[in-house]
């Protein structure tokens, strides 16, 4: 059931891959009052052109002069666009999702124009200030109006920091309702699978794309290492994110991934197809690790610290670049079928498939409470 609310009068900011998949469904439910804005931060066409397709997202409007450029240029940037829109055409409420710099330069646009501000996946946390993406979550989370926690425990973070309790709603994450959308066929994976030359159960899925890890030649390095031992054991498949490609290529790496089955960056469906029948899972993506508590697969996460502990109680490792990926990796292949049908049963921590419809109802509660109330503030704002 779609929100009532005008149209175009939700602006929803995003600007990189994962807001695309985690979005597109509430983008769906509010229908016409939703107005897409892309910052451009994943400027590649392979990581986002496809995907609106794919997702069945309309057209965004799109910022210029962002992809590609510094962290700081990047917000800055964005910020200055999304200020001109709007100034242009206001928005009743603006909505980011996670820790990006499209999250935090929709932030700081909605603060400055007293918009209010809707925060999807609220209250992460690494607690590792070597991340950007920890500086732009907690900034964005001491701006929001709305924040949509994922878990309970999100919840608990945003409490102990400060957070007024009725900001807080906890919703649940909208990636396990992308999953279940988007996730093709037991047929469609099976041919899939088949024109890989892969068997269900039998091959790992790896992806490496975070800068503490393609940054860093001896991380890199390390990590193509163990998932080429692990490729003598039994397939290795890495779909490649081409900033990895350039470092690998940078570093003269290329001879490391001699025995891995290389491919073009996936889809999000033929990703979720690959995920779902991998004996194991390698990876330092933040989405894979939520991904596979709804798909019911083991992972490997290789990063120095992660924002999703509720993934590790069952469905994930942590472990640091080097030996301890192959340790890591092989323990949980040695868990085998057992191990894979008792992931199975276990439900994801991340809710129950109907986040987005929730968020969709906090937002058009906030447009109406503050519809309702604007006459005071413009009456306030002209007395001061």
């Amino acid at each position: 059931m779609q929100t009532v609310l005008p149209a175009r009068s939700v602006a929803v900011v995003l600007g990189t891959r994962p807001e695309l998949v985690k979005l597109a469904e509430l983008i769906r439910v509010l229908g016409p009052a939703a107005r897409v804005v892309h910052t451009g931060q994943h400027y590649d066409e392979e990581l986002s052109g496809g995907f609106l397709d794919e997702l069945g997202l309309p057209e965004p409007a799109y910022l210029t002069g962002v992809g590609g450029q510094p962290r700081a240029v990047q917000i800055a940037a964005a910020l200055h666009g999304l200020d001109a829109l709007f100034a242009a055409e206001p928005p009743l409420a603006v909505v980011v999702q996670g820790d990006t710099n499209a999250a935090l330069a929709g932030a700081l646009a909605a603060n400055a124009r007293d918009l209010p501000l809707v925060h999807v996946e609220a209250g992460l946390r690494s607690h590792d200030r070597a991340m950007p993406e920890e500086h732009n979550r907690v900034l964005v989370d001491r701006l929001a109006d709305v924040l949509c926690a994922a878990t309970p425990d999100n919840r608990e973070l945003l409490l102990a920091e400060g957070v007024p309790e009725e900001r807080i709603t906890v919703t649940g994450n909208p990636v396990v309702e992308a999953v279940r959308d988007h996730l093709p066929s037991a047929d469609a994976r099976g041919r899939l699978l088949a024109a890989h030359g892969l068997t269900a159960d039998g091959y790992v899925l790896a992806t490496v794309h975070r800068p503490e890890n393609t940054d860093d030649e001896r991380a890199l390095t390390a990590v193509l290492t163990e998932l080429a031992g692990l490729a003598r054991e039994l397939p290795v498949v890495l779909p490649l994110h081409p900033r990895t490609r350039a470092r690998i290529e940078a570093a003269g790496l290329l001879p490391l991934l001699d025995g891995v089955t290389v491919l073009p960056p996936a889809g999000y469906g033929t990703f979720l197809a690959l995920a779902r029948h991998a004996a194991l899972i390698v990876s330092d993506s933040g989405g894979v690790q939520e991904e596979t508590t709804v798909l019911g697969r083991p992972l490997v996460v290789v990063r120095n610290s992660t924002e999703r502990p509720e993934s590790l109680a069952d469905f994930a490792e942590l472990v640091d670049p080097g030996p301890a990926i192959g340790a890591a990796a092989r323990r949980r292949l040695a868990e085998g079928p057992p191990g894979l049908r008792h992931l199975a049963t276990l439900p994801s921590p991340y809710g129950d498939g109907t986040a987005s419809r929730r968020i969709a109802a906090l937002i058009a509660k906030t447009v109406a409470a503050r519809t309702s109330t604007a006459p005071k503030r413009e009456h306030a704002a002209l007395a001061a």
